[in-house]
């Protein structure tokens, strides 16, 4: 769908807007919103609201056809709810609905004059994001693979968000941010729902490429004679069992200043997980596919950043590779060594994702960068604790990491991609002791997401870290089985704000 601003004429109103359908708003108890009181010369939508045929209830709709002096052909009434404070919860369900009731008209064209800057403690542009997100949400289907594609509606093609002269500016900025998250997000989608005989560390390569090329990053692609020179010895671990060659990816954003030291991006890519030697059941492994979505943001990510044009340096590693077993696979009881120097006993080859990240965190060194932000479906046990609502954030504790934590967060909320802080202290790290190394891979079921960041904290000392566990928020199971796009709102609103507040630091 195409969308846009459509400047609203301070003489007619909403009532001279040429359009196949105009959106407005109506409220519980009986109220119509300013737009709507506009179209209503003739009483028609107060009369809807006083019969009944519609409640105003947030996600109700009426449609109206033909009403008399009106330019449109068509209005669509649109429930928000209550009047006095429109909530985000409201309005979302409101936007959802929407997107539901546009897929289904015969109308090709369409106009929004929404209250969007009514939202309780939110912006215009918040909701203008919103509906353009619910609407893309509703019309991806993941049938790439489908010979017999999955039927589209011939619903609404052209979308306009009807706006003040004022708020002109603001509005196109925020359309267009919109847009480039949406298609993020559905790359990320895309690459997620993938199957691994498709989507291999090599899928993964060429994607960043194509995404180097379309939007002018800065590209490297490491294979294993490489990873080997570096001394990657815990990402090579991994993947010694499979037939499927390794890639370590390197992307680069510099949209900032020279002397600016970059943001990293590190994802982990896992494109299958059998778990190795330690095999998991084998009931719903199919879901293993998408061990790749920390992988799967990142370029999501760098897709949305370089539509934006993004005034921030932005570095994305992806250590990419599958997980399986085979006469060469890593076994319980291994000892390799990180490119770091420090020693891993391999206790179960299950826990691989942090062996990968492990030497890629190390590698991220060599940029002296601002801060690190590594993204990855990393335990189950983060599932346990926090369900599929919230993504775990883990991160030291002082100044400087309370003060990423806390941008970090604040993008997720300002966008529902939320997480939720957890705990990572020296008294979980007791766990990961091994007579035979410098740590293990793993320290028992207790607070297994935890100790999980910790192994990875101990690679991170010479900067500032924060670990996303998106274990839970990367994909959906059941029906409605599919990858969902996240962390890609949240990652790219923190690098937005980063790069408005003028926030990368000097580089050493």
């Amino acid at each position: 769908m195409d969308f846009s601003i459509k400047t609203i004429d301070a003489k007619t109103g909403t009532t001279g807007i040429k359009t196949d359908c105009i959106v407005v708003g109506v409220f519980e108890n009986k109220k119509l919103s300013q737009a709507a009181r506009e179209l209503d010369r003739k009483g028609d939508i107060a009369a809807a609201l006083k019969s009944g045929d519609i409640s105003g209830k947030p996600g109700s709709t009426l449609l109206l056809r033909n009403t008399d002096g009106i330019a449109s052909e068509r209005i669509l009434l649109l429930g928000m709810g209550n009047e006095e404070t429109i909530s985000e919860k409201n309005f979302l369900s409101a936007a959802q609905a929407l997107a539901r009731s546009l897929a289904g008209l015969g109308a090709k064209d369409a106009t929004l004059a929404l209250p969007l800057d009514s939202v309780n403690k939110r912006d215009a542009a918040w909701a203008i994001r919103s509906i353009i997100l619910a609407i893309r949400d509703n019309a991806y289907r993941p049938d790439t693979l489908k010979s017999q594609k999955d039927a589209n509606s011939n619903g609404v093609r052209k979308l306009a968000f009807a706006t003040g002269t004022t708020d002109s500016a603001a509005a196109k900025n925020a359309v267009a941010q919109a847009v480039a998250l949406a298609n993020g997000m559905e790359l990320t989608k895309d690459l997620g729902n993938l199957p691994s005989n498709v989507c291999t560390p090599t899928y993964l390569a060429n994607t960043a490429k194509k995404l180097a090329k379309d939007y002018k990053f800065g590209i490297e692609v490491l294979d294993r004679r490489q990873l080997e020179a570096l001394k990657m010895g815990s990402f090579l671990s991994v993947t010694k069992g499979s037939e499927e060659p390794p890639k370590f990816i390197i992307l680069k954003h510099m949209g900032g200043k020279t002397k600016d030291a970059p943001v990293v991006l590190v994802g982990k890519g896992i494109t299958f997980d059998t778990g190795g030697i330690s095999l998991k059941p084998g009931a719903n492994m199919d879901e293993m596919k998408y061990d790749m979505c920390g992988a799967a943001s990142v370029l999501g990510t760098f897709r949305a950043i370089g539509e934006m044009g993004l005034k921030l340096n932005v570095i994305g590693i992806v250590p990419s590779c599958e997980n399986m077993p085979s006469g060469r696979a890593s076994k319980p009881g291994d000892i390799v060594t990180s490119m770091s120097g420090q020693t891993i006993e391999i206790l179960n080859t299950d826990a691989e994702g942090r062996l990968i990240l492990c030497d890629a965190l190390t590698y991220a060194e060599r940029f002296k960068p601002a801060a690190v932000v590594d993204i990855a479906t990393l335990t189950g046990a983060c599932v346990t604790a926090l369900g599929h609502h919230n993504t775990g954030l883990f991160t030291r504790h002082d100044d400087a990491h309370d003060e990423l934590a806390d941008e970090l967060l604040a993008a997720g909320k300002a966008t529902g991609d939320t997480a939720w802080r957890m705990p990572i202290e020296d008294s979980y790290q007791e766990q990961l002791k091994s007579n035979f190394a410098d740590m293990a891979n793993i320290g028992g079921p207790p607070g297994g997401s935890i100790t999980a960041a910790c192994f990875l904290e101990r690679f991170t000392r010479k900067y500032t870290w924060a670990h996303l566990d998106i274990a839970g928020t990367a994909w959906k199971s059941g029906a409605a089985k599919g990858a969902t796009g996240r962390p890609v709102p949240l990652l790219t609103t923190f690098l937005l704000n980063r790069a408005q507040a003028g926030s990368g630091r000097k580089a050493a």
